[in-house]
């Protein structure tokens, strides 16, 4: 069968325990282990907002991960492209994908060049997006007050 080279990508923005059980399940099912860190400027055109914390960052926490063997940066939106740059044949990708036209059509693609999709449980209690609101509500909190978030 040869080596299984998989790849996870997300934005990884705001690090926190999902982004964790995702590289660590995907890591049981592979031997090699890339890392795709979306660019500040995708998630701006995929996302409608910008990371809070910017790419070369997000890259350098994922470098300092024993579980990850390479980190890239993912500046396309076209998945083949990305697998033609990398040469995985493992993606992965939590499962609130799953039975979604973006997920299909993830499939369907990688079908077609040889690679399997593989979904993960998405930690529900634990995202990028309510750590977010908490650092805005904080945020918009603190500027009446002498204290600053640091």
């Amino acid at each position: 069968m040869g080596i299984r080279i998989g790849y996870a990508a997300g934005a990884f923005d705001l690090f926190h325990v999902g982004h964790l059980n995702i590289l660590r399940q995907a890591r049981t099912h592979c031997d090699v282990l890339v890392a795709g860190a979306v660019s500040d400027e995708l998630c701006l055109a995929t996302k409608g907002r910008l990371p809070v914390v910017p790419l070369n960052e997000r890259m350098e926490i994922l470098r300092h991960i024993d579980l990850v063997d390479r980190v890239v940066s993912e500046t396309s939106p076209d998945r083949l492209r990305i697998w033609q740059e990398v040469g995985f044949n493992v993606f992965f990708k939590g499962d609130d994908w799953k039975d979604t036209a973006k997920g299909r059509a993830i499939e369907r693609s990688f079908a077609a060049v040889g690679v399997e999709v593989v979904y993960f449980p998405y930690t529900v209690h634990t995202s990028s997006t309510v750590l977010r609101r908490a650092l805005e509500v904080l945020s918009t909190g603190q500027r009446g007050s002498s204290q600053t978030l640091t």
